[in-house]
């Protein structure tokens, strides 16, 4: 089984307008029931500071993208944090509704990249001393993509918590939600000592049921963390999730695993290898940080899987696998 990255990578680049004029990454993807495909991108307007904006394209083909709006629909002024920033968008259709988790912080840092791994990163000098300004992760509705209702945090804010992405739909008529909180780990988590992936459910996307371990680092090219990275897809063999892990010397690969349909919490086969690693020049080379394939959003079109990954932090790719094949891939490695 191989993923095949489309000839016409990177889909989707930075420019035409300034919110958007340094990086595109880190999507999230939705499919209209007309067979459009909806993308939520993380845009990048500077490096120092790195502000963040959530725009949307749109695509009947799911390769050839178009921006919806010449604004972003979606920033953290709203938020009332006109300094700080909004990060990679996670977006599934529940209940005639668009439901789109993000990641947020008060005061935006700047971001040096060094072309080795990952950059510096300074804080701005006007943060309050009061203020953790960590990374949270919050979760807004919308109707249309475009107007989006804030329903705030997700995630306490004394924990750096990222990668949050809610299942396609309720599970025992509750919404479930996949996170990797960075402070997670040590004695009182079960003796983790990496960033791992957890769940929580919640009745009315508010209140948060306390997270359980899903899944942890096993092996050496996921040996720093994992974390999820596209909307798990519900198919008839359970929920199938592609994820990201992190090495040592910070490569990012995708991995998959596949989950209980009824307790999603149980893993019922993971893959022991990545089935993706960063090879083409616009993996390995980029703006911000190199060696990355960052899987944030996959849709399933006519049995194919299509694949949108963050590469390098700088622009957007598309990888494809039949839907079959990735199942028969996975399942071979049942626990």
């Amino acid at each position: 089984m191989q993923l095949q990255r489309h000839p016409e990578n990177p889909i989707v680049r930075p420019g035409q307008h300034p919110w958007r004029r340094v990086a595109t990454f880190n999507p999230g993807a939705v499919l209209g029931a007309d067979g459009t495909v909806y993308m939520l991108e993380r845009a990048c307007s500077s490096l120092a500071p790195l502000y963040s904006h959530v725009g949307l394209l749109a695509s009947s083909d799911g390769v050839h993208f178009e921006l919806v709006r010449d604004e972003p629909v979606f920033t953290a002024t709203q938020l009332g944090t006109p300094y700080g920033t909004v990060e990679d968008p996670r977006v599934v259709a529940i209940d005639g509704a668009y439901l789109m988790t993000y990641v947020h912080r008060n005061y935006a840092s700047s971001c040096h990249p060094n072309g080795v791994g990952v950059p510096g990163y300074t804080e701005a000098s006007f943060v309050p001393s009061d203020d953790p300004n960590l990374y949270r992760s919050g979760l807004a509705r919308s109707d249309d993509l475009i107007a989006w209702e804030d329903l705030g945090p997700v995630t306490p804010p004394e924990v750096d918590d990222r990668d949050c992405v809610l299942f396609p739909e309720r599970i025992g008529g509750r919404y479930a939600m996949l996170r990797r909180p960075q402070h997670y780990t040590g004695a009182q988590y079960g003796g983790l000592d990496h960033p791992s992936i957890w769940i929580t459910d919640s009745a009315d996307l508010r209140e948060w049921s306390e997270p359980r371990l899903v899944a942890t680092v096993e092996q050496d090219w996921e040996g720093v963390k994992i974390g999820a990275g596209a909307t798990p897809l519900a198919t008839a063999e359970g929920f199938l999730l592609i994820y990201h892990g992190v090495d040592a010397a910070a490569n990012y690969r995708t991995g998959v695993m596949l989950l209980d349909s009824e307790d999603p919490s149980r893993v019922i086969a993971r893959c022991p290898h990545p089935i993706f690693a960063p090879e083409t020049y616009y993996e390995t080379t980029g703006l911000i940080i190199p060696r990355v394939v960052f899987p944030s959003a996959n849709v399933v079109k006519d049995g194919t899987v299509y694949i949108y990954y963050g590469a390098c932090d700088s622009c957007i790719c598309l990888a494809t696998v039949p839907l079959d094949e990735l199942l028969a891939a996975v399942l071979q490695h049942r626990r």
